[in-house]
């Protein structure tokens, strides 16, 4: 192969040229945020360094063009300049460049959740590092961040303690300051937010000290997350606001989306919710241009979480559905332990707003308290034994919480009737399961509960309602939730007879068991019915 033009040896020092010189110019922009201007710089040292052919300079210059580029969502070109630094510094010879462009494209695969490629680049990064302690703390503070993403936080602190470690014997004092940052982030996923502080007032400190505004903003960003942990509302809200006004200056929208989202979380802790809601509803929309997924996820569930507060339910389902999507899809684009924990949290949030409306329901019906929730852990028992997926048992519960939904447009009077319902009370009745579906249906759920609501009353043999459906038609969910409530319905008061005991209960089910389908049934009688 022969030599490129690059990679002659030059007789003046790069540091004498202008290439170098707009290589530190740049460098010192994007460390005080200014990013715009720090890739015009970049891109003049690259172009300056392919002129004279010197190709360290020209490799550093563009690994430095990729990392900022990146700050400015332009991943492919980011991905690359980083490629091209990797390939010139492998035609010079020098495996401590190399090493850089290979850590640099790691991090790029950590944040497009290639995380496999980013573990085979740094380990051939490490391997190939050296004596260059700079590059092996940088190597080690991502390797850091992937332990964290997949739940080792053991590892992840090590890995973090190393990084610092080989920072500071390269007297590195920004990297020391990114690499407090990470542990910080570390304990912070996991509440322990003395610790978490500890870390990041140290790392903004050094990151005063070195001039970087970016990661002081981030700092700051940080430790109001830390303080709103720990309930101290007005430190949280001057801490937020030094962050906006540092990200502001710096024009950096996902920094602002994220302060706005603590802010609108401030408010609604501290009785705002006016000023809560304009605040999220902000922070959604510097996020919603598809660049920051996360912080509009964020910022999504926290919005449902002041609706459910402020009693606007139906509203709350709706954020609360919005969110479980974007928080889906990043969970499909990277593999993060944090993003499947907040998904995990969500579908909590579902669970408890959907119990609370089913609660409110059956207020009116003094008779009936309890029942969704009785409903729900029967058929929860049921669906395990017959080996529903997670999803399909989460299904099953939202269904039994809301089975009975359409209730609330039957008049009390038939509701708590004390006697036998006439045919034309009856009929009234029969209409609860289509309300019920009429009620929900504005609401987009993640998990397909409408056939439950419209289905739960009917039986395998065609005398059911509202539609009459008869064996296999009627969804495997529906009937999960038709045995659960004809139990309960049996075994527990009604305003127009007493309980009937267990034993008595069960045999009535046992003489109507071609309600259900044979394996339903069987699993009620090896749970439940027990």
């Amino acid at each position: 192969m022969t030599e490129p033009a690059f990679a002659r040896d030059q007789a003046v020092s790069s540091a004498d040229h202008g290439a170098y010189q707009h290589l530190a110019r740049g460098q010192a922009l994007a460390a005080e945020g200014r990013l715009i201007e720090a890739v015009t710089e970049l891109e003049a040292a690259v172009a300056d360094a392919e002129f004279r052919g010197d190709g360290a300079v020209l490799a550093k210059a563009l690994r430095q063009l990729a990392l900022v580029r990146h700050r400015v969502q332009e991943f492919e070109s980011a991905r690359a300049s980083a490629a091209r630094s990797h390939r010139l510094a492998l035609d010079l010879g020098d495996p401590a460049l190399a090493g850089h462009a290979l850590n640099t494209l790691a991090s790029f695969d950590i944040d497009a959740g290639a995380h496999d490629a980013a573990k085979a680049r740094l380990a051939e990064a490490l391997e190939g590092c050296g004596d260059d302690a700079g590059l092996r703390g940088q190597i080690e503070q991502n390797l850091a961040v992937l332990s964290n993403m997949s739940g080792d936080y053991r590892a992840a602190m090590e890995h973090g303690e190393r990084s610092l470690e080989a920072f500071l014997q390269a007297g590195d004092d920004e990297g020391c300051a990114r690499a407090l940052h990470t542990m910080g982030m570390l304990n912070a996923d996991r509440e322990q937010w003395d610790d978490a502080d500890r870390f990041y007032r140290r790392s903004r400190a050094i990151a005063k000290k070195v001039g970087n505004l970016h990661l002081q903003a981030l700092c700051l960003l940080d430790q109001t997350e830390v303080l709103i942990g720990r309930r101290q509302f007005v430190d949280a809200r001057e801490c937020a606001d030094a962050a906006l006004g540092v990200f502001a200056q710096l024009g950096d929208a996902s920094g602002k989306a994220a302060v706005y989202r603590f802010l609108g979380m401030i408010d609604r802790e501290t009785g705002a919710p006016a000023l809560a809601e304009g605040h999220l509803r902000l922070s959604i929309e510097l996020s919603a241009d598809g660049r920051h997924p996360l912080h509009e996820a964020e910022a999504t569930r926290e919005l449902a979480i002041l609706y459910q507060q402020i009693g606007r339910k139906l509203e709350a389902l709706d954020q609360l559905n919005s969110a479980h999507r974007l928080f889906g899809r990043l969970a499909a684009r990277v593999d993060r332990v944090d993003v499947a924990r907040k998904k995990t949290l969500i579908e909590r949030s579902f669970l408890q707003m959907v119990r609370d409306w089913g609660q409110s329901i059956e207020s009116m019906d003094a008779y009936t308290h309890g029942h969704s929730e009785r409903v729900a852990s029967y058929a929860q028992a049921v669906g395990q034994v017959l080996g529903l997926s997670q999803s399909d048992q989460m299904t099953v519960r939202l269904g039994a919480y809301l089975h009975d939904v359409g209730k609330v447009r039957v008049p009390s009077e038939i509701l708590n009737k004390p006697g036998r319902l006439t045919a034309a009370e009856f009929a009234v009745i029969k209409h609860h399961p289509q309300w019920g579906v009429d009620l929900v249906e504005p609401t987009e759920f993640p998990w397909d509960i409408e056939p439950i609501i419209r289905w739960h009353h009917e039986k395998l043999d065609g005398s059911g309602y509202p539609d009459g459906l008869a064996g296999e038609r009627i969804p495997l969910h529906a009937q999960i939730i038709c045995v659960a409530d004809v139990y309960d319905a049996l075994n527990t008061d009604r305003s127009y007879r007493p309980a009937n005991t267990k034993s008595t209960t069960l045999s009535i089910m046992r003489d109507h068991q071609h309600w259900w389908r044979p394996a339903v049934f069987d699993a009620f009688m090896r749970t439940v019915g027990h």
